[in-house]
């Protein structure tokens, strides 16, 4: 398993347009991806999860991604976040 540790940065936090995006990116991956804010865990490849964590600027999320693509996803989320949240 991979986990991801990250703080979002964008001002709107996560909305719905990156979140349609991760949806996207993370459909295209076998393996399982969770995003874990506060305890509350929302599954990466559903859009309504995503926006019910109410990710706002400033909010450490733990992205942990498991199964037989998790290094390449794993790469492909970080860079996700970094470039858009």
């Amino acid at each position: 398993m991979k986990s991801i540790n990250y703080t979002i940065t964008d001002e709107l936090g996560i909305h719905a347009r990156p979140a349609g995006l991760l949806v996207k990116l993370a459909g295209g991956f076998q393996s399982k991806i969770t995003i874990e804010k506060d305890g509350k865990e929302a599954d990466a490849k559903r859009i309504m999860a995503i926006m019910g964590l109410s990710a706002t600027k400033g909010t450490a999320i733990t992205v942990k991604i498991e199964g037989s693509d998790e290094s390449e996803a794993a790469k492909a989320v970080e860079d996700f976040l970094k470039a858009n949240l």
